[in-house]
């Protein structure tokens, strides 16, 4: 599913990169920083450490909404507002790798435009 693949224009496969610790900056504010990032075809996602902003809240966000990522200032650019992020299904650290889970999230996102 596409959801779940970075954009070719924002991550090149080709070349190694470590999201880890980037801010998220969502299409009106920032959001967090990535606590954990995937890069595997077809899987892809980051899980964003919202800190004090929705309370400790974690949110998977699939790759294909990252729209841009810039390596200098360490922050990753999603296509999504914050309210759509904060409304987004609760993060599950048990079931965050399943297929259910995941399907959960991709219908979620997957109904936003762009």
């Amino acid at each position: 599913m596409e959801l779940w693949n970075y954009r070719p224009d924002v991550y090149d496969r080709g070349k190694s990169l470590d999201l880890v610790g980037y801010h998220v900056q969502a299409t009106d504010g920032k959001v967090g920083s990535v606590d954990e990032a995937t890069y595997e075809v077809g899987e892809s996602y980051v899980i964003v450490d919202t800190g004090p902003w929705i309370f400790g809240k974690k949110v998977m966000l699939p790759a294909q909404v990252i729209t841009s990522i810039d390596p200098q200032e360490r922050k990753l650019f999603v296509a999504r507002t914050k309210a759509e992020i904060k409304e987004a299904p609760e993060f599950d650290e048990g079931t965050f790798k399943e297929h259910e889970y995941r399907t959960k999230i991709g219908d979620y996102y997957g109904r936003f435009p762009g």
